[in-house]
């Protein structure tokens, strides 16, 4: 059994910088897993630290079953495929792909077979003699694949493989990847920024942030059911609606969430008005994705539309309502400045205006995001323009069952269990 187990990993460089921070997670046997972030998330220092080409500085490592952490990188029974190949300029296709096994002490009659049958499940056989300057960038990608493939590795490192390909090239290679790995059934870690390349490739996927661990679960659960607001911002395109929102419990009425000078009715029956009991008189952060609202002459949220945009399939369409936004790439750190600043923390203040430290009647500003955010509108989808123009003010339900709810630690008010 070849699985990969990190437990409480750290990695602090000289300098201070705290690259990875207590980190845990275990890959099982023949996973594809993917570790998702934007860079300088501390993705490709854990992969190093997978590899053996980068000290943990605490912590553990476990590589099928044994403590990993002191041995070199040609004892722990892997291969790594970096973002640029890294071929031998000298050597043809064959002579990189046999590479491993020469150094192996194999024969060449012995490794002849094993080259020819990869290079053809990778697509590169007619390729065997040729040069990697004659290549193109995903023929030498494969090449690399295939460098790494051949000693047949207990565990498979891919280093954002596709980076450097055009578009194309890496929706095409990115399904060959998926379909080899998978039929090989070697354990394999994945790094990648492109949330495509992880919804698409992964069984299951981590996501980093500043070397913390955001989320871990399968594509579909981190997609639809987010642990963090870092995650669902991170996973979704177009970007989701991160709205800021006061919290008022009303025994009769159920709960009330005012966004600007509107507000959405949660009913009591909705199971997540309980959670939401706590955060009374607080601000929460509401997750609203483009396709969770819908004109509506009804609706409770109403704004002018500033702009639509035509994408072939859909429209989306920008919509000035009044509300303050929040980014969540800023999110966490105005709240630890607040609460540096004052103090207080989101729970110590709710417990303060319990005892009546605070009166409850003192409104709670919201911490200031306006200036930071990168949008200043709602939007949502449309598959046709539904005789909406620009200018025109419009009326937009939402649909509660779909919105997420964020608490002022960024996390899930109705935690998420994996």
């Amino acid at each position: 059994m070849t699985e990969v187990v990190l437990d409480a990993v750290n990695k602090v460089y000289p300098d201070g910088f705290h690259a990875v921070r207590d980190l845990s997670l275990r890959v099982p046997d023949g996973e594809l897993f993917v570790l998702l972030g934007p860079s300088g998330c501390g993705k490709s220092t854990v992969l190093r630290m997978v590899a053996g080409l980068e000290e943990i500085t605490s912590g553990s490592l476990w590589l099928s079953g044994h403590l990993a952490n002191h041995l070199p990188p040609r004892e722990r029974d892997l291969a790594m495929v970096f973002q640029n190949g890294a071929l031998y300029p000298h050597r043809n296709v064959r002579g990189n792909i046999a590479f491993p096994l020469e150094v192996a002490g194999q024969s060449s009659s012995e490794s002849h077979e094993r080259i020819v049958e990869l290079s053809r499940a990778l697509g590169i056989e007619e390729t065997l003699h040729r040069l990697p300057s004659t290549l193109s960038g995903g023929q030498r990608q494969r090449v690399a694949m295939g460098r790494a493939l051949i000693r047949q590795p207990g565990i498979f490192l891919m280093d954002e493989p596709l980076s450097n390909l055009d578009a194309g090239l890496r929706n095409e290679l990115r399904m060959e990847i998926g379909a080899l790995v998978r039929s090989l059934g070697v354990t394999t870690l994945y790094v990648t920024h492109d949330q495509t390349e992880a919804l698409t490739l992964a069984d299951r996927v981590a996501i980093l942030r500043r070397g913390i661990l955001q989320d871990v679960g399968t594509p579909q659960q981190v997609y639809d059911d987010p642990a963090t607001m870092f995650t669902a911002a991170f996973l979704s395109s177009p970007p989701i609606n991160l709205v800021r929102a006061s919290v008022r419990a009303d025994q009769n009425d159920g709960i009330f969430l005012g966004v600007g000078d509107q507000q959405l009715r949660m009913p009591w029956t909705d199971p997540r008005a309980t959670a939401l009991v706590s955060q009374h008189g607080s601000f929460v952060t509401l997750g609203i994705r483009a396709d969770a609202m819908h004109p509506d002459p009804d609706g409770v949220i109403s704004g002018r539309v500033r702009t639509l945009e035509f994408h072939g399939h859909e429209w989306l369409a920008h919509v000035e309502a009044g509300v303050v936004l929040v980014d969540s790439e800023t999110f966490h750190d105005e709240e630890s400045q607040f609460a540096e600043r004052t103090g207080q923390s989101g729970l110590l203040r709710r417990l303060l205006r319990t005892a009546g430290v605070i009166a409850e009647e003192a409104p709670i500003a919201p911490i200031a995001h306006g200036g930071t955010h990168r949008r200043s509108d709602l939007v949502f989808r449309m598959e046709s323009r539904s005789g909406i123009t620009a200018g025109e003010t419009v009326r937009l339900s939402v649909d509660t069952d779909r919105m997420l709810l964020f608490g002022e630690d960024g996390r899930r008010i109705d935690k998420v269990e994996r």
